[in-house]
């Protein structure tokens, strides 16, 4: 029989070894496991328990992530609550995603609030990938935002233009908010080119403010839903009012497209009509044109997207290039100099530093800076780095722009650097992909591109601007799309000479 002594003693090894004899054996495991189960996975911040890196965001989560990424490098993991997210921030990672892996990365995670604003994904940019959302592209493509199609807008893109210079002629000499006055314009011509007329102001017929419709669609669709993310906090929608007011705008929504889309069934425009998108559409329902059945709410959801990328978009480009315009005089002289023989949209093609000028706004000013989340289909090494099936993926357009390793004295707006140079934002040039590229690039850059460079074009040539302010305020505003944060009011005198 053990002495009470030597019994203590046991006892008091046991305590000390069994801790011990636990740590070496997970130790072990984890030295001595096999090479397949240890992945060699993207660098990662630390993370709170269930939150993950949420907290981190901030409001201007394009800023944020920049900042991560120089501790962490231009390939990092992220979680949002359980939820893998792999941030890419240079054109080397972005070539990886976009073009290497492209079909990989192809799908789209799902959006409780763009499920529900788009007809539970019967659009084009939010459409999981598959047989319906190639079918929904190639309409856009081949039909909507073709070269010859667009090119067909441009008496609309004209009239508008002008509509907008008489307005802004009259208030020469007062304060000018050349923000509102660019929603309006972007607005009026997507109206136009999509629903065949404008629809800005209340009705007498209790038709709705579509253009405060609009902006409530834009604002919700760039609303981060926790719910999305951690389920279990989906209850805070219903507390702040989220659900509410997304139900509400798709509800509103729909009853105004769905009228608009009424004033076009049996009215058959032949092509010299002046087709726009609602006529192109249905007459492809009717015809069944590419063996493919449209649905009424695949009607709805493609003329949505249009104004989801077609007004915002541009709206926000053209004040941020004004912006820039107006904080580097030296920059407005020379780009006055060149558009003073602009004479019609001809013209507009011999004009290179108006090119350039656009496309340093578009890398210091992406209009999307994180660009559309994607989602890995399956398992994928990137960049030596493993990348697990589900993985949502973030391009930071807006970091690349301003990456110095890239790009000499990033910050400064200077439009000579692309003077001499093929970088193009058209997708093929990773160091400049404001749109996108592969499969899930935006369709409507040539849209954006004839929109943008008639309207600069003819600003510049008609009038000096002068802010209101000594400093110009360049502060960005929360949301999907990254517009002023203060709206750009301006002074403008008619040109002479």
């Amino acid at each position: 029989m053990l002495s009470e002594p030597l019994i203590n003693m046991n006892l008091s090894m046991y305590y000390y070894l069994f801790p011990l004899f636990i740590s070496i054996l997970f130790l072990s495991k984890f030295l001595f496991s096999s090479r397949r189960d240890r992945k060699n996975l993207p660098p990662s911040p630390p993370k709170l328990p269930l939150l993950g890196n949420i907290l981190q965001l901030g409001s201007l989560p394009h800023r944020t992530l920049q900042q991560l990424s120089t501790h962490y490098g231009p390939l990092m993991l992220l979680h949002f609550g359980s939820v893998p997210v792999l941030v890419a921030s240079s054109p080397d990672a972005a070539r990886a995603i976009m073009k290497d892996h492209d079909l990989v990365f192809s799908d789209r995670p799902a959006s409780s609030i763009a499920s529900r604003l788009f007809y539970g994904y019967k659009d084009v940019a939010s459409a999981p990938y598959g047989e319906y959302w190639r079918q929904m592209r190639s309409i856009c493509v081949l039909h909507l935002l073709s070269n010859t199609r667009v090119q067909s807008f441009r008496n609309v893109r004209e009239e508008e233009t002008g509509l907008m210079v008489e307005k802004i002629r009259q208030s020469c000499g007062s304060v000018i908010n050349l923000s509102n006055i660019f929603f309006e314009l972007t607005n009026d011509i997507v109206c136009r080119v999509a629903l065949g007329r404008k629809y800005s102001k209340k009705g007498g017929n209790g038709e709705k403010d579509f253009k405060l419709l609009l902006a409530e669609f834009l604002e919700l669709l760039g609303t981060f839903s926790v719910g999305d993310y951690i389920p279990w906090l989906s209850w805070v929608n219903r507390i702040n009012g989220l659900d509410r007011r997304v139900e509400k705008n798709a509800k509103d929504l729909d009853e105004f497209i769905d009228g608009v889309v009424e004033e076009h069934v049996g009215l058959k425009k032949e092509e010299g009509d002046g087709l726009d998108f609602v006529d192109i559409l249905l007459d492809i329902q009717r015809e069944n044109k590419i063996g493919f059945p449209i649905q009424r709410d695949s009607v709805k959801a493609l003329i949505l997207d249009m104004f989801s990328a077609g007004t915002h978009t541009v709206y926000t480009l053209l004040e941020w290039t004004m912006t820039e315009l107006i904080k580097n005089p030296e920059v407005m002289k020379k780009l006055s100099s060149e558009v003073r023989r602009l004479k019609t949209s001809d013209d507009l093609e011999t004009m290179q530093y108006l090119k350039a000028v656009i496309k340093e706004t578009l890398r210091l000013h992406p209009p999307i800076p994180l660009l559309v989340p994607r989602k890995a289909f399956h398992d994928v090494k990137v960049m030596d780095f493993h990348v697990a099936t589900g993985t949502q993926v973030i391009v930071n357009s807006w970091a690349i722009g301003r990456d110095p390793i890239i790009w000499e004295n990033p910050e400064e707006f200077k439009p000579e650097r692309f003077l001499y140079s093929n970088v193009d934002y058209k997708g093929m040039h990773f160091e400049l992909i404001p749109f996108g590229a592969g499969r899930r690039g935006c369709p409507g850059v040539a849209f954006t591109a004839n929109m943008i460079e008639f309207a600069l074009a003819t600003l510049v040539h008609e009038f000096e601007f002068a802010s209101t302010k000594d400093d110009l305020d360049m502060s960005e505003g929360i949301g999907l799309t990254a517009n002023k944060k203060i709206p750009l009011t301006v002074i403008a005198t008619p040109r002479v000479g």
